[in-house]
């Protein structure tokens, strides 16, 4: 069977959820809060985030065979992804074959090479190949997580992100993961702050529930070994993230110095490569890539095997907010968790605020996927077309 077309479109809700019906106890931890980042050295970005991330929509992929079947994939950043995929990579994929997943992720890295498949042509790849494996699920009538292996586990234990910690432990989950406010900028204030933010939370959740700390690519090593040795009594499972994402060797260093503290990182790696480099040296505990974002669900498979034979988890960044990451996440045996970042009001019911129709949710900290053909996604044509700006 082959391809007949490969089209992307701009999606208008951003994929971050649906329309409440309950309403909220509070507005969400993120409304307000500082987060410390890359651009938090410059004062007129340091304290809201929203003023110099992209401001672009989601983009939407559809991959149709010669026979009318169709798969669906998404990512982000707008248009410039979605022009890669209209203007480049798409058309010359049309008359392949469609189940050739590895084939044709191949191809797609090697096209996108003369301007670097890392970054924003990361993102196209990832939407192409997830539309790819939604349709050979679609043809085969069987879900990816079968096509990927079958299950690897009974269900996925998840751990929330966020910082309304109180909400995250009445849904059941075991496990938090906070949001760092200060950074290097911040002085010896930020090493205080920091500390005082992870010590209340270990106050109320307890000793019994894993606690990790995200610290969004705004340290640099020296920071990141001060602020860990202050926080070391809090018992951190990892610190993540920490340094910026082409400091490669910076990790090497932080192996040293911080023997041991457990180190996450990989949300902002692209491609298999950087995922190589850290397990050759094992300088990482845990690798975070984002299916979405890394080259979909081919590129994931690619690194966990890789992950594996290093003895490394993979524990894929925001894995459980979309149903792509799910199904790689319950296919693969060294995924112990997944992570559901919730950013909606404490209050409203999680199955309110899902951006897919009928995407599993965590229940009591566990999840298990739609075991529909494909990703399980429940939209039809029509509803993708309702999707577009």
């Amino acid at each position: 069977m082959k391809i007949s077309s490969v089209k992307a479109f701009l999606i208008a809700n951003d994929l971050t959820g649906g329309k409440p019906v309950t309403p909220a106890r509070r507005p969400a931890w993120g409304r307000d809060a500082e987060v410390a980042g890359p651009m938090s050295r410059f004062p007129r970005y340091k304290k809201d985030r929203s003023k110099w991330r992209p401001a672009m929509p989601s983009v939407g992929c559809i991959v149709t065979a010669d026979d009318g079947s169709w798969g669906f994939g998404a990512t982000r950043y707008g248009n410039p992804v979605a022009s890669l995929i209209n203007e480049h990579i798409g058309p010359l994929l049309v008359g392949e074959n469609c189940m050739a997943t590895e084939s044709l992720w191949d191809m797609m890295l090697r096209l996108t090479s003369p301007y670097g498949s890392m970054g924003l042509a990361s993102y196209a790849i990832s939407a192409v190949d997830y539309a790819l494996w939604d349709l050979k699920g679609k043809i085969l009538k069987r879900p990816v997580f079968e096509l990927l292996g079958g299950p690897a586990h009974d269900k996925i234990t998840c751990y929330a992100t966020g910082n309304d910690t109180d909400w995250q432990m009445e849904l059941g989950f075991k496990a938090t993961k906070l949001a760092c406010p200060f950074g290097p900028v911040d002085g010896l204030a930020a090493l205080d702050g920091n500390e005082q933010l992870v010590a209340q939370t270990r106050a109320l959740i307890g000793p019994d529930v894993e606690l990790m700390l995200d610290c969004w690519m705004a340290f640099d090593v020296e920071f990141t070994v001060r602020l860990a040795e202050r926080l070391r009594p809090y018992g951190l499972r990892w610190i993540e993230d920490c340094l910026l994402p082409d400091d490669l060797d910076g990790w090497t260093t932080l192996r040293q110095r911080l023997p041991w503290q457990g180190l996450a990182t990989g949300e902002h790696w692209y491609g298999v490569a950087p995922f190589l480099h850290a397990a050759s040296r094992r300088n990482v505990d845990v690798f975070q890539p984002d299916t979405a974002w890394v080259g979909g669900v081919t590129a994931t498979v690619k690194i966990c095997h890789l992950a594996e034979a290093a003895g490394i988890p993979v524990i894929p960044h925001a894995a459980m907010n979309s149903p792509f990451g799910q199904h790689i996440c319950f296919a693969m045996p060294n995924i112990p968790w997944g992570e559901y970042f919730l950013g909606t009001a404490p209050g409203v019911p999680l199955e309110e605020v899902t951006p897919f129709p009928g995407m599993a949710v965590p229940k009591d900290g566990v999840l298990t996927p739609n075991d529909g053909p494909g990703f399980g996604l429940s939209m039809s044509l029509d509803d993708l077309e309702a999707l577009k700006v």
